[in-house]
Order: C-alpha cells, then structure tokens, then sequence
C-alpha cells in the first residue's frame, strides 16, 4: 500500500522498527499534502493533519507491504484511521492514504511534539 507519511515515522529508524522491516529501508519519494496542515493531536504529543486551504504537509510516500501495514496499524491505534489522500511529488499528483486523527488542535506541531 502507498502511504503518506508526515509525522514520527519519516525517522527511519522508527519506520524500519514499527514495520517490522530492517535492512534495506522501505522505498520513499518526498511528496506533498495541499490543503492539510500538521497540527498536535489533542491531549497527547503525536501529530495529526486537519484539513486547512492554504496548508501544506512535507512528508514522503512509501510503499508499505501487507504484512508491515498491520504492524504500523498497530503502531497507529484506534484515534487515528487511515485515509486516502492524493499527494504531489516531483512526478505529479498521486493517490495514498495516510493516518488522521479526527481529535487535533489548532495548534502546529514539530518534530518535537510542541
């Protein structure tokens, strides 16, 4: 499956443990989420995105195999639900799902979860 990813796991460490996929890391572009913008997940420290008209997410596409997508739904949990989104990279717009969490702020939220 093609995920956006725009939060914890564009560490590629992190990525590489919560897939269950070590070695080689999985195969990502750099890709782009217009409209959306990330914000802090409220009560906790994790991100989400929420829909915002001049917004803008950087994060990356990876192709994600059956078996690693269980594990990072796992990694996910119940707030957040996947949800497809069309992204654009280098190449041109391209459909992906990605993880959103209907319960975030108005607040942004950076790599360290401020």
């Amino acid at each position: 499956m093609r995920l956006f990813l725009y939060g914890t796991l564009l560490d590629a460490g992190t990525l590489a443990w919560r897939s269950g996929q070590p070695g080689p890391p999985l195969r990502s572009v750099q890709a782009t989420l217009h409209g959306w913008r990330r914000v802090a997940v409220r009560g906790g420290r994790y991100p989400t995105v929420r829909r915002d008209r001049t917004g803008l997410v950087h994060g990356m596409l990876v192709d994600v195999p059956a078996r690693a997508m269980g594990r990072l739904a796992v990694y996910e949990g119940p707030t957040y639900r996947l949800t497809q989104v069309v992204v654009g990279t280098l190449n041109g717009k391209t459909s992906a799902h990605t993880w959103i969490a209907p319960c975030g702020t108005r607040r942004n939220w950076n790599a360290k979860g401020s």
